[in-house]
């Protein structure tokens, strides 16, 4: 008897905290850290009689992710209560949106080994944030911490188009790419302002009806979410061979472990005994205001890789990396309208910086030389102040401490010895000290001239233009 194919069905609800300064209902600061319950106020914390006001910049954060996802606009949405009681939820209600979230209808393209695919997006409600239950082992007891209540969120639910951890790493790289460039929110997983919480189902290959699904969480990057997703397809395939029910439930990954356990059964909508939030007025949007966010949108990454080919004349390999990071196409497009030089810039981004930058484990995104100096290193490079070796040394240190490059070089004495006069005499003198050298050279071995160039530098301190070292050294051995 052939053996049963079995296909998983995947559809992701991502959260992600916003990048406001301050939270969704109140003026607290939004600011990750800080000592436990000082980013709070009355409202945040659930105090009777507290009033919410929505904050605009969440709004127009929202449609900004929804229209580059190609969503539907609700121009008339509102919130409602999701009542759940947990003791990190202060108001023992999570104000969110079900019966008419901001957007709606969307997709985002992903590239799979069978070329592009479309990823449903069901909708994108606003909500805000739980607070933290961080529990002390030693006295066997939680404490609560409120600076992350309130914090605006965006969920985000797919539809469930996805059928492998590859297309799910795919939309959530989409995804984080879009909302970083519109600079909506970092989306950092290790911090939780990116969390992806997975629903999944087996079925038979062929079958038109879903699986039961179950959903995890505790996800907090992207390898954890693939082994996740690998470890219950297989514990799910398991059951249906071994004639059990899957059990519709929320399950938490423990990536240590690499296994998930029951949490509590999965509660439909019902079980929140959702209504529209009596405290906020509905949010109505008018076209001008869709317009004026859609002005605003910025390139996106595909768009700019084109245009970087197109218009600078780059590899689609340099395109790929430097548009990976929207501060690094950033640092690329102003240092290459100080300098003109598009693959220089491009050399030096793809190479020395994202060398420094994994040397000092340092995120694309913290690098903070300013592309200014990246320019006049170029140019200095290029105008035979500095040779490329000492050019490297220097950025080093732009790249460190953003030095000036040119004030760096003049203070410590770097400038490439470009006097012909000044050269030929110090490379006449290696050339005397070294006759076995000279010999092999005329003998046809060219290597030799690699030590002459060599020690000439060496003499010099690393200071001369090797062009004219080599120049000056064939006169002198072939004259």
């Amino acid at each position: 008897m052939a053996q049963k194919q079995y296909e998983t069905v995947i559809g992701l609800e991502v959260h992600v905290e916003l990048a406001t300064k301050t939270k969704i209902f109140c003026s607290c600061s939004t600011e990750f850290g800080g000592e436990p319950n000082t980013h709070t106020c009355p409202v945040c914390t659930g105090m009777p009689g507290s009033l919410p006001v929505l904050n605009k910049q969440v709004v127009e954060y929202a449609m900004a992710v929804g229209l580059a996802t190609n969503c539907e606009i609700t121009q008339y949405n509102r919130f409602d209560r999701k009542n759940y009681f947990y003791p990190d939820n202060p108001q023992n209600y999570q104000i969110s949106q079900l019966y008419l979230p901001i957007c709606r209808n969307g997709y985002v393209e992903i590239e799979t080994e069978d070329g592009k695919k479309k990823i449903g997006i069901h909708e994108i409600h606003m909500e805000e944030d739980a607070g933290k239950l961080v529990h002390d082992p030693w006295e066997d007891c939680s404490f609560v911490d409120f600076n992350r209540s309130g914090v605006p969120l965006i969920e985000i639910v797919s539809e469930p188009d996805m059928r492998s951890a590859e297309e799910v790493i795919a939309y959530l790289e989409k995804l984080r790419m879009t909302i970083q460039y519109l600079g909506a929110s970092d989306c950092k997983l290790q911090e939780g302002s990116m969390r992806a919480d997975v629903n999944l189902s087996v079925r038979e290959v062929g079958a038109s009806e879903f699986g039961t699904r179950t959903e995890m969480k505790n996800l907090n990057s992207f390898k954890a979410i693939a082994r996740a997703i690998e470890g219950e397809r297989e514990r799910q395939i398991e059951l249906i061979e071994e004639g059990q029910p899957v059990i519709q439930e929320t399950r938490r990954w423990d990536d240590n472990k690499e296994y998930s356990y029951a949490m509590r059964s999965k509660e439909d909508a019902q079980d929140y005994r959702y209504f529209p939030e009596p405290d906020l007025a509905p949010v109505i949007i008018s076209q001008k205001w869709i317009d004026i966010v859609q002005a605003k949108q910025p390139e996106f990454r595909e768009a700019k890789m084109t245009r970087y080919q197109e218009e600078f004349g780059l590899p689609e390999y340099d395109t790929e990396i430097i548009t990976s990071y929207k501060h690094l196409a950033d640092l690329f497009e102003a240092a290459e309208a100080i300098c003109h030089k598009p693959k220089e810039v491009s050399n030096w981004i793809m190479g020395e910086t994202m060398r420094l930058a994994k040397e000092y484990e340092l995120e694309p995104e913290k690098i903070s030389f300013s592309p200014e100096h990246l320019a006049k290193i170029i140019e200095m490079v290029d105008a035979g102040e500095i040779n490329r070796k000492v050019a490297k040394n220097v950025f080093q240190k732009v790249f460190t401490e953003n030095v000036d490059p040119e004030e760096y070089v003049e203070k410590n004495g770097l400038k490439s010895v470009s006097d012909e006069g000044a050269l030929r005499g110090v490379i006449e003198e290696i050339v005397a000290k070294n006759p076995q050298s000279v010999e092999d050279y005329r003998a046809g071995k060219k290597k030799a001239m690699g030590f002459l160039v060599g020690q000439t530098m060496k003499a010099m301190q690393g200071k001369a233009d090797p062009a004219i070292v080599n120049q000056i050294l064939k006169e002198i051995l072939e004259g």
